[in-house]
């Protein structure tokens, strides 16, 4: 069965305030939140850990490393160019997406080190080596960071998981992204 790019109109009416919310933070409604919209609950959880993980002691650019390693493991096809576009909008250095989508070395050590351990991470379902965890904390980062990714983790697997069942378009703002 096809899903839906809900509008306020056909939105169920649980959803209609939290597509609200979407159009107040970014002036339309992004279609994976008009997907989302069809299970309110889904909708408002996707919002509350994208807010969340923005909280998170992760600068933009560790933002973005964590969303995009997720992004492009699990192939999302929507994911990854509207996370280009929000690195792009957050001033993110686009060699730093760029080395992300192509496989190669971040331009520091920290960063692909934070890479490797997301990639770990999701690859793992959650379980890292010893060897992984004391290059992690050599890096610099703690026991914070490591759960912060998993709250990352948990608003990817919302939005990438929707996209491959809902095919979602992708928004024309993104589409050069691609």
């Amino acid at each position: 069965m096809k899903f839906q790019l809900h509008t306020k109109e056909t939105a169920p009416a649980d959803a209609q305030p939290l597509l609200d919310k979407s159009l107040n933070e970014f002036g339309v409604i992004p279609n994976l939140h008009a997907v989302l919209a069809e299970a309110p609950a889904v909708l408002e959880a996707y919002q509350e850990l994208h807010q969340l993980f923005q909280k998170a002691s992760f600068n933009t650019e560790e933002l973005t490393v964590v969303w995009q390693t997720i992004n492009i493991e699990h192939q999302c096809h929507y994911c990854i160019p509207a996370h280009t576009a929000i690195a792009h909008m957050m001033k993110v250095d686009s060699a730093i997406t760029d080395a992300l989508r192509s496989h190669t070395e971040l331009p520091t050590n920290k960063l692909q080190l934070l890479h490797l351990t997301t990639l770990a991470l999701v690859r793992n379902r959650g379980k890292l080596s010893s060897d992984e965890q004391t290059a992690f904390f050599e890096a610099g980062y703690e026991n914070r960071q490591l759960l912060e990714i998993v709250l990352g983790v948990s608003q990817k697997i919302i939005s990438n998981y929707t996209n491959h069942l809902a095919q979602t378009p992708i928004d024309e703002a993104f589409k050069k992204f691609v």
